[in-house]
């Protein structure tokens, strides 16, 4: 039989994250004195280096940190190029509205009808610029400093962990490998003799080194305004790309204020649009209204499911660039909204549509240090690799986030010039009563939000550790009635599903069910731990 992981318990500070090589990274930053956002920082640039097909410096990220006094947000995310437009998109692939892909292969109607690789659904990396301007406001290291441990592996190499290595495999061996001149540098880059590399196999990036040395020395600003923003501009002229060094010089991150709902006695946070966090704040105000305790498994798990269909629904209808598109925000998450979508539910699986409110593959991390700093931080290339645009000489993979937006002009996040496109990834933070509670997330596409419900109930309505919580049996809701299983689920809660109205269907491969990792602080001090068993990732603390 399989044993789970234990919670990890720990006095003064903690770290997790998927990957080992970088929870230590992030743990020695608190050893030697630095706090939590120098520690998730350090975690996040490793692992640019440890977990390339997940995320990369080309990518995005997200944040929430716990100051001490009060929760602040930042939207690390990049906005499209200024050339791209519906009519340049309609020109190069002759496509209108179709059903896309989310990163988790399927086709849910959550972004737009662009190609998957490429440079038509790249837009401006936001990584660099996030990382900086979380050190700016709460930093207490060296800048440069927090770069040491991905440089080293970057330059010297480190053997491919089991997970990371299952995962490159998949990637590559997906059909329809992009051929142009824009790839070329991808699979010299990222393969080794053509293939992924193995388990335990050592791999180097050197080219990744000497980025990364740029983006520490100069504090991103290479990356933007420097040689690197001057190559992206030159490549991207002679390959057919619409990225420009003026697109990468407009790039400014933005810090925002987190929305909460109430659930039971304590309150869930997410980032405001353009992220998909409204759909699991939705979900849970409709299941706040519910008494899991006056309910069997099967019939909570079913009240799971249609919560979640209802939060997905607004959210692919409304959630969009909140500078460029009126997002009905205060209105969805009004007291009064949960009540009149919780009369939705029924006995009977549903396939619910957008409700009319009044207007007025991704890496997650999290860290708490012996003052009480905390960090939520996720950070993504979306589908594996990206874009797989890399330039020469350098090292990393462009994301592929135009693949969030519509083509469908009459959609508040249809495709446009300097837009944030619609966004999967989401940091998680819990609270009670204006205290901290702590950082938590799952990542995976469209999974995350119900991931975000699921282990947010496993915590606050079973009483889980976040290790238990994390590795509880998890469920996967698509598309219409379809619903996606793990194995230990059980047999009695899949066939009362099925008597429900729900096509359940239980699934061979966990990838689908994303990873995810929780610091809670504990009553008596200190904090407890987990990172999911799913993955090669590590809670540790001190």
């Amino acid at each position: 039989m399989a044993y789970p992981r234990m919670a990890l318990h720990a006095p003064r500070g903690a770290v997790a994250t998927s990957h080992p090589l970088a929870a230590a990274t992030g743990l020695a930053v608190l050893r030697r004195g630095g706090n939590a956002v120098d520690a998730a920082l350090a975690i996040a640039i490793a692992l640019t280096v440890l977990q390339p097909p997940s995320n990369d410096i080309g990518g995005d990220l997200f944040a929430m940190v716990w100051d001490g006094e009060r929760l602040h947000g930042l939207n690390g995310s990049g906005r499209s190029p200024a050339g791209l437009t519906r009519e340049v998109v309609h020109a190069a692939t002759g496509r209108r509205e179709v059903a896309p892909v989310d990163a988790l292969g399927g086709g849910q109607a959550t972004g737009p009808a662009l190609p998957a690789r490429g440079w038509l659904p790249v837009t401006v990396p936001g990584a660099p610029a996030g990382w900086r301007d979380l050190h700016e406001r709460f930093g207490s290291l060296p800048f440069a400093d927090l770069f040491t441990d991905a440089i080293g592996y970057a330059e010297h190499g480190h053997p491919v962990s089991p997970g990371v290595a299952a995962a490159w495999a998949r990637a590559l061996a997906a059909p329809g490998d992009p051929a142009g001149e824009e790839f070329a540098e991808f699979g010299r880059v990222f393969t080794v003799h053509g293939a992924a590399p193995r388990a335990g196999q050592r791999w180097r990036n050197p080219d990744a080194a000497r980025t990364l040395r740029r983006i520490a020395a100069t504090r991103a600003a290479d990356f933007y305004h420097g040689r690197i923003a001057a190559e992206l501009d030159a490549y991207a002229a002679r390959t057919g790309g619409l990225l420009t060094g003026d697109d990468l010089a407009a790039h400014t991150s933005t810090w925002v204020e987190p929305l909460a709902v109430g659930y039971r006695d304590h309150q869930v946070w997410e980032l405001p649009p353009n992220g998909q966090g409204l759909a699991a704040l939705l979900a849970l105000g409709v299941l706040d209204g519910v008494d899991p305790a006056a309910l069997s498994p099967v019939e909570w798990l079913h009240w799971q499911i249609e919560a979640v269909k209802l939060g997905f629904a607004d959210a692919h209808a409304y959630v969009a660039d909140p500078q460029r598109a009126a997002v009905p925000t205060a209105a969805l998450l009004d007291p009064g909204y949960p009540v009149a979508r919780r009369a939705l539910v029924t006995g009977r699986a549903g396939a619910p549509a957008a409700g009319d409110p009044e207007r007025g593959g991704t890496v997650y991390l999290c860290a708490a240090d012996p003052g009480g700093m905390m960090v939520s931080l996720i950070q993504s290339t979306y589908l594996a690799f990206g874009s797989r645009v890399v330039l020469p000489g350098y090292g990393f993979a462009l994301q592929n986030r135009g693949l969030g937006f519509r083509l469908d002009p009459g959609h508040p996040n249809v495709v446009g010039p300097a837009k944030r496109p619609f966004h999967t990834i989401i940091p998680g933070f819990l609270s009670r009563d204006g205290v901290p509670v702590g950082p938590f997330g799952v990542m995976g596409g469209h999974m995350q939000p119900q991931g975000h419900v699921q282990l947010v109930s496993a915590l606050l309505d079973g009483g889980l550790d976040p290790q238990a919580a994390l590795d509880a049996p998890r469920w996967y809701w698509h598309a219409g009635r379809a619903v996606l299983v793990e194995p230990e689920l059980g047999g009695e809660l899949v066939a009362g599903l099925r008597a429900r109205g729900h096509q359940v269907t239980v699934a061979a491969e966990p990838a689908v069910f994303g990873y995810g990792q929780a610091i809670l602080r504990r009553p008596d001090g200190g904090y407890v731990a987990g990172s999911e068993s799913r993955v090669d990732g590590a809670a540790q603390g001190f």
